[in-house]
């Protein structure tokens, strides 16, 4: 929840959506949304995305993301929207986002709720916001188990060879787990100068400044993410975006390096996982957590050359 609260709130949804068309969906309503929530009719087997924004913010961008969707999807989409009082929406959104305890390392903790001491857990400060990324999502938290899962491999690395990106970073929740677990600098980039600045505010609130570096990319295009090879990637985007990047990202990992990639339904995990082992990659462990797949994949040896 972004601490600087609107007067006058919207809630947008999408009805009736074929599961293919959720990610895209949610996407398109993620860069206008303060939040969004996916409800499925088990009846029909289609999905509802809905989220809330301030209204009439973002109205030229929301049309183009919708468009833009549509257009990847083959799905039609308009969103329908309402009026939504700001009071209670705030005072909801407060309540239903509490401590949360994701895996056995992590633990989130808005900003409403008072400091107490944790142990065992790397703790991070965060509210749900315009940015996505506040643990709530499935995807997020399958990404931080499963960096939960190979952080010790990454801890038993020499210090000088521990290079992370957070790609597609939004709230920087991933590239700040990494850095406070590791203590090593991460690169977390996103395609939105929003997502960057609320990336670059969250590091701060968390004193990791210094470690997380937010910087705007469009993906593997930016010269910033050009500068060596990496150990670990998180990709929590979208499946054909993973799909088109899997060479690219082949390039960039280190023989031996991993990558965690989310933000695809359980149906898109063959096909993006395809993708990734013509690159070079091995499947090292799915995590399915609802109908959102996590998949942690391993550099082979040997070098790409840029396609």
């Amino acid at each position: 929840m972004s601490r600087h609260h609107p007067q006058e709130l919207e809630t947008l949804w999408l009805d009736a959506l074929p599961e293919h068309a959720v990610p895209a969906a949610e996407a398109a309503l993620q860069s206008v949304c303060r939040s969004v929530a996916l409800f499925r009719d088990e009846d029909t087997d289609t999905w509802r995305v809905e989220g809330v924004r301030e209204l009439g913010v973002k109205e030229d961008a929301l049309t183009a993301a919708l468009a833009l969707a549509s257009a990847f999807t083959g799905v039609e989409l308009t969103a329908e929207r309402a009026p939504v009082e700001s009071e209670g929406w705030l005072a909801r959104t407060a309540q239903s986002f509490p401590e949360q305890e994701i895996g056995g390392r992590v633990l989130i903790r808005p900003t409403h709720v008072p400091p107490r001491e944790v142990w065992g857990r790397t703790v991070l400060t965060l509210d749900a916001g315009l940015a996505f990324g506040s643990g709530e999502h499935n995807s997020t938290r399958g990404c931080l188990i499963a960096f939960e899962r190979v952080a010790p491999r990454l801890a038993r690395t020499p210090r000088d060879g521990r290079r992370i990106l957070d790609l597609g970073a939004g709230s920087g929740i991933l590239a700040m787990a990494a850095a406070k677990a590791l203590r090593r600098p991460v690169l977390a980039t996103d395609i939105e100068p929003w997502s960057v600045r609320i990336a670059a505010e969250n590091a701060r609130l968390n004193g990791l400044a210094p470690l997380v570096h937010a910087a705007l990319a469009d993906g593997w295009r930016a010269r910033s993410v050009h500068r060596g090879r990496y150990d670990l990637v998180f990709a929590n985007i979208l499946a054909r975006p993973l799909c088109a990047m899997a060479h690219d990202l082949g390039v960039r990992l280190r023989p031996g390096g991993t990558a965690i990639l989310a933000g695809l339904l359980g149906t898109q995990a063959r096909m993006v996982l395809a993708a990734h082992r013509r690159a070079g990659m091995v499947l090292e462990r799915r995590l399915d957590v609802g109908p959102w797949t996590t998949l942690v994949v391993r550099r082979r040896g040997g070098l790409l050359r840029p396609g």
